[in-house]
């Protein structure tokens, strides 16, 4: 098991037109490959405007269709994908949903974000449960590397789902996310670090490129955290696609100069395992 982990987050410019976008994900996909990366990721919302009149035409257009073109980019391009996430239709309900993949196409995991949306900003009222359902799942998967975990967006501002994630072993936590220009300068950078520094562990937070022609416009700015805290890598709003190696031995290290994450008082507090 090697103990490198090379990245590429795709901090895709969703356009209008399915087709195109899904176009645009699979030749950053590619790309990712061909630059020698182990893990492709793209960002929440990334085949449909982050607008609730899309979800629903969006998942119904796409389908199974949408998780076939994902597994067939992991598989085609020996690649291992965080699918960002798309709107998921299921019994009717919809979800907003990130599937991830092995290098054979194989689904290892899927996440249904488990808190939903829903602000009262000056300026801005934007409540997400008026077209999900909520996840109830903690997503913890096993890889090539060893375990990782995904969450979706607001769910980075709970701490209980990371600090469970970190107790059921996860090293490194994907988050595809699409923060506004409130919340994005305000929280987004310092809410990542702060996740990393919490469980001592990498922590990825992968948006979407800021479109101006949308009513939603996301603050972009992907970032990647080591488990000290410290940036090895962060993008501006544009899109673009952002690379950075873990180091997983890292975790341990961290952990034994600064154990803060392994003295835990279960005796006092706990988050299930």
């Amino acid at each position: 098991m090697s103990d490198t982990v090379k990245l590429a987050v795709m901090q895709l410019k969703t356009e209008l037109d399915y087709d195109t976008t899904m176009k645009k994900a699979a030749d950053m996909v590619a790309e990712a490959a061909r630059g020698g990366a182990d893990f492709a990721v793209l960002p929440e919302m990334f085949n449909c405007p982050y607008s609730g009149k899309y979800f629903r035409p969006v998942a119904e257009k796409a389908a199974e269709g949408a998780l076939d073109e994902m597994s067939r980019w992991a598989r085609e391009n020996r690649i291992c994908l965080v699918g960002g996430s798309i709107p998921e239709l299921e019994d009717g309900k919809l979800y907003n949903t990130c599937f991830v993949f092995d290098r054979g196409g194989k689904l290892l995991a899927r996440h249904r974000k488990v808190h939903l949306f829903d602000v009262e900003l000056p300026g801005m009222r934007f409540h997400e449960s008026d077209s999900f359902s909520a996840g109830n799942e903690i997503t913890v998967f096993d890889t090539e590397f060893g375990k990782m975990g995904a969450a979706i967006c607001f769910d980075v501002r709970f701490p209980e789902l990371f600090r469970a994630m970190a107790v059921r072993g996860a090293k490194v936590i994907f988050l595809p996310a699409q923060f506004n220009m409130t919340t994005g300068p305000a929280h987004w950078a310092d809410t990542l670090k702060l996740r990393a520094v919490d469980n001592e562990l990498f922590v990825v937070g992968a948006s979407a490129a800021r479109n101006d022609d949308f009513a939603y416009h996301c603050w972009g700015h992907s970032a990647v955290y080591d488990p000290f805290g410290i940036p090895l890598a962060a993008a501006d709003e544009t899109e673009q696609i952002l690379w950075a190696e873990l180091d997983l031995r890292r975790v341990g290290e961290v952990r034994a100069q600064l154990p803060t994450f392994l003295r835990l008082r279960r005796d006092v507090y706990t988050v299930s395992e």
